[in-house]
């Protein structure tokens, strides 16, 4: 049985400046750089007929491209944090795509997540760190904030159930509608307006 998730992946130079972030923490276990991505929607763990379908419906989505940043720290869990994330720009369509697999999952019998959508990546998770520490290291990091970057496509990954952090596998890619300008229409058929 997968361990399924939808996410969208960070493109090399985010990750890196994501790395920089890595230490400085006790207590903190890092996520490896190759295993950043921002969740849109935890599946669970299903059966594969249920894996067959969702794949099968979120072939069908078309959302357009859209353009992200990501920016600012935070940490889940106030009192006794578990762990530490980058934040993510505000993005209409990324909302849209995340709402549009929601209700995909739900048609076919998910219970609906019970989590807020919190677009974030998550650094590292924490073990017996702090509150003084956590906010220690949050303090000196709040600036953080990447170059825009273009998503493409979205990922259907699998984990193995574990304490989290991966390694995930990607299952399957669903590309996103690339934006076309008028003008590339245009040159794609300059005839169409003569007689």
């Amino acid at each position: 049985m997968p361990r399924l998730f939808t996410a969208l992946e960070i493109p090399r130079n985010a990750a890196m400046s994501l790395s920089l972030l890595r230490g400085g923490l006790p207590g903190a276990r890092w996520i490896d750089v190759e295993n950043y991505h921002i969740t849109l929607r935890f599946i669970g763990d299903v059966d594969w007929r249920t894996a067959d379908e969702i794949i099968d419906r979120l072939d069908r989505v078309e959302r357009p491209e859209f353009q992200l940043q990501l920016s600012g720290t935070g940490a889940f869990g106030s009192k006794k944090p578990h762990s530490v994330w980058a934040g993510v720009s505000n993005s209409p369509e990324m909302y849209a795509l995340q709402a549009e697999i929601e209700r995909i999952c739900q048609r076919l019998g998910l219970p609906p997540d019970p989590r807020k959508f919190t677009p974030h990546v998550t650094l590292a998770r924490l073990r017996s760190s702090r509150v003084e520490d956590v906010v220690d290291y949050l303090s000196g990091r709040g600036n953080f904030i990447t170059s825009p970057f273009a998503v493409s496509r979205f990922v259907l990954l699998s984990s193995r159930d574990s304490v989290g952090g991966g390694p995930y596998l990607t299952e399957e890619v669903f590309p996103l509608l690339e934006e076309r300008s008028s003008l590339a229409s245009s040159e794609e058929h300059p005839a169409s307006n003569i007689w």
